[in-house]
């Protein structure tokens, strides 16, 4: 990595310490899939490293992406609802296997982790570092189910902010209470994505162009989507904050020092509105998807800042860098005088390629950021992130000691 570092002594000092504790309530994911996903990490060879099962998982996400771009750039295959969706249906049944495949995956690094006596912090962050970019990726691909016409580039923008809202607040309570709360709509929501995609395959993806008295599927979606945060998790998260400051349980930090993780997110959120609203061409129509690329990535980026300083008991961020570069294309982008000023207007083009050198520049930069964390926590640990080096076997049997015990699996969901 050279003379850049981007962990601190004092972060690797708090990843010596760290320790994983969580919570899982979800009837769904503790009756039902941990039972599951005990019995197919068992058929999982124990030299396997669980953060192969974590890469592989997220790699699905990224094939779907690029698999339904092909087909639906611009989110306008669903508009001609004579024609119907342009998007081949086959496409919609490998979407749905390849999210099964990434939530199931999902469900058992942890497990194999365990087994193989490799937890430790490398993979819980490697874990929900992939993850905090998913969250940009996933709710994508639903967007070529309904088309521009019912869901237009800036309600898209509202639904994915509402899922980067979802993924955040949870790791922005367990920065303040220690312990992860694993939510109820997580496993619900990869259910019913992979549900949408199959429904799209068997009775066809116009279905979702479908309207009643002027109520569209797609109004129903981002009504539901909201509702599923607002009910299933942010009213507890506030409560497990509460109750861990009442109950001194939690790391009792001022006010400020607690809200600290939602200012980058904020600022990130002011930005992004001003240009899809104040862009002098549009750029939230012209390029849609490519805006969506650079919004997730720069919030993933933050996400993963935010893990790194819950897990090593750090402060956090208030300001993500890659901003910096966001703030000023959209300054020049949304400058009112621009014409006046440089005397010529910023065609559509020209914002474009902006938008391109810009979502380059900053998916290369969290790529480097996300390569050197974890290449210098491997070196700190002396550990290999795709390789089980140590042996397995009493870890193997510990593990399945605790499942003859029928110990909660509350903990295993993560590594």
């Amino acid at each position: 990595m050279g003379a850049m570092r981007y962990l601190t002594e004092t972060h690797l000092q708090g990843f010596e310490r760290y320790k994983y504790n969580s919570i899982d309530t979800s009837f769904l994911s503790v009756y039902v899939m941990h039972p599951f996903w005990n019995i197919c990490v068992q058929y999982i060879p124990k030299w396997l490293a669980p953060n192969i099962l974590t890469f592989v998982g997220f790699l699905m996400t990224v094939v779907n992406f690029i698999l339904i771009s092909y087909y639906d750039w611009d989110f306008k295959a669903a508009n001609n609802k004579e024609l119907g969706n342009t998007v081949p249906n086959w496409v919609w049944t490998v979407a749905a296997i390849n999210i099964i495949i990434y939530y199931n995956l999902d469900g058992m690094d942890g497990k194999q982790a365990r087994r193989t006596g490799t937890s430790g912090p490398l993979g819980e962050l490697f874990d929900h570092g992939l993850d905090s970019y998913s969250a940009a990726l996933i709710p994508i691909y639903i967007f070529s189910l309904f088309g521009t016409v019912d869901l237009p580039p800036i309600h898209m923008f509202f639904v994915i902010w509402n899922v980067f809202l979802n993924f955040y607040l949870t790791h922005f309570e367990k920065y303040n209470t220690g312990v992860m709360f694993l939510p109820w709509g997580y496993d619900f929501t990869m259910w019913g994505v992979c549900l949408m995609l199959f429904v799209a395959t068997i009775l066809g993806p116009g279905l979702y162009r479908y309207s009643f008295h002027g109520i569209t599927v797609a109004n129903v979606f981002e009504v539901g989507l909201v509702a599923s945060g607002v009910l299933t998790s942010h009213p507890f998260i506030i409560r497990n904050i509460y109750l861990s400051y009442k109950n001194k349980t939690g790391k009792m930090r001022s006010i400020w020092e607690m809200l600290r993780p939602l200012f980058a997110p904020l600022w990130l959120f002011a930005i992004t509105i001003v240009w899809s609203y104040c862009s002098r061409n549009s750029v939230i129509n012209l390029e849609p998807r490519v805006l969506w690329i650079l919004y997730g990535t720069i919030f993933s980026n933050i996400a993963c800042r935010l893990i790194v300083a819950q897990m090593s008991d750090t402060r956090c961020d208030a300001f993500n860098i890659l901003m910096w570069p966001l703030a000023a294309t959209v300054g020049v982008c949304c400058f009112p005088w621009y014409q006046e000023f440089f005397d010529t207007d910023l065609t559509a083009d020209g914002e474009r390629w902006i938008l391109y050198g810009l979502t380059i520049f900053v998916t290369l930069a969290h790529w480097h950021y996300g390569y050197g964390v974890v290449s210098e926590m491997c070196e700190h640990f002396n550990i290999n992130c795709f390789k089980v080096r140590k042996s397995c076997c009493i870890a193997d049997e510990q593990f399945q000691h605790s499942l003859q015990n029928n110990n909660k699996p509350k903990t295993l969901k993560s590594h």
